[in-house]
């Protein structure tokens, strides 16, 4: 199964390092049945960006968490072995899951990452983080305006020469 976990650079360096993600449980998000039930017309591209997309968001909780964090989400996809939750606890069209397992490096099929000149948005809803977990409009709009932003896709071998050139910051150390 394909699923998206939510980073950083910081993590991602960490991770990459390590070998692995973990330690469990981790938030991952994926295509689940609550999602699947939610877009009824979607195809399986669609369910799968709209759980890319999720993870996108997640990850701004991360950078928020982090002060030290570059300001560009990170979204990791990796194929696993995972079972969604079907039994009826999660919100409709909700494509998070609980892993509890360690993610080996290995089963990493790419990473998906803001570009350096979205930096600017996503900072401005990462610092307003809380107050949109607390509906506080302007800061659920801020963090709604990091969807307009593309992620970049880096395949699995292109990893380690990006976290070189750019550091854990995001800054191009080059």
């Amino acid at each position: 199964m394909r699923v998206y976990i939510p980073s950083t650079l910081t993590l991602l360096d960490l991770a990459c390092h390590a070998g692995e993600f973990g330690p469990p449980p981790l938030t991952a998000y994926a295509v689940t049945p609550a999602l699947r039930e939610w877009y009824t017309d979607g195809d399986d591209e669609e369910l799968e960006y709209a759980a890319m997309a999720q993870a996108a968001r997640a990850s701004v909780g991360l950078i928020a968490a982090d002060p030290e964090a570059a300001r560009r989400r990170v979204v990791v996809a990796c194929e696993v072995s995972a079972v969604p939750p079907a039994d009826g606890t999660v919100e409709l069209g909700d494509a998070s899951l609980e892993l509890h397992v360690v993610v080996p490096w290995t089963a990493v099929a790419s990473i998906h990452l803001d570009s350096a000149g979205a930096s600017e948005v996503v900072a401005k809803a990462a610092a307003g983080w809380e107050a949109a977990q607390n509906g506080d409009e302007d800061a659920v709009f801020a963090l709604d305006s990091c969807e307009g932003e593309d992620l970049l896709w880096y395949a699995t071998q292109e990893i380690p020469d990006l976290l070189a050139a750019e550091g854990p910051r995001g800054d191009l150390t080059r």
